[in-house]
């Protein structure tokens, strides 16, 4: 009963992202002037693949994601974070829209997203036990801050040695090159990653 109240969730959460994703990106492609041909080609994601997505029929990767918040030049954040009141916003767990790996061992759940205002966003990550997640450059300039919050982490940047964090520990490099997390433990870790852009969000390739 409870592993199909879990499965009946997790579809729940999966079409709410992909209908977000989907609203979202039609007003972004409009209003950045893109046509969904060149979207097609500065994202590298198929262009069957990628009208699925745009159609909300299709729930988007954490790659998918990024590659069309670079290629737009906008954050990650803006695609699927909750959108609420200016001047307070609170998220409640119950309203929180996670973006999940295909086999459910990475998700990342975008909590305060880039307003405009501010060059920052703030994502909790979750890295299931032993799991090695790889992720592609961010804009030029892109920089991460991650503290540990539970277990044990490696952290991978570029061609650099690899780091170990443990609960507590932080670490903050240029994420405009690829870089990854791998949990070190037998139990789930969490991150609390505070992502900046070296200036607001670019018009993106033309």
């Amino acid at each position: 009963m409870q592993k199909s109240f879990e499965s009946r969730e997790a579809t729940a959460a999966e079409n709410t992202i992909a209908s977000t994703v989907a609203d979202r990106l039609k007003t972004l492609i409009a209003k950045k002037g893109r046509s969904f041909e060149r979207l097609a080609e500065l994202t590298g994601i198929a262009p069957k693949e990628l009208l699925g997505i745009e159609a909300g029929t299709i729930t988007p990767t954490i790659n998918h994601l990024w590659r069309i918040a670079n290629a737009l030049g906008i954050p990650f954040g803006s695609l699927v974070a909750f959108q609420g009141p200016r001047d307070v916003r609170v998220v409640r767990n119950n309203q929180r829209l996670s973006v999940t790996s295909p086999d459910g061992n990475f998700r990342t759940r975008p909590l305060f997203p880039y307003s405009g205002s501010r060059s920052t966003e703030f994502y909790e990550i979750a890295l299931a036990p032993h799991h090695a997640q790889r992720l592609e450059a961010h804009a030029p300039g892109t920089k991460e801050n991650i503290v540990v919050a539970k277990g044990t982490v490696e952290v991978t940047v570029g061609r650099e040695a690899p780091q170990v964090l443990e609960e507590g520990d932080a670490i903050e490099f240029l994420a405009d090159i690829p870089h990854g997390y791998r949990n070190l433990g037998s139990l789930p870790a969490t991150l609390y990653l505070v992502m900046s852009y070296e200036r607001g969000p670019c018009d993106g390739a033309s």
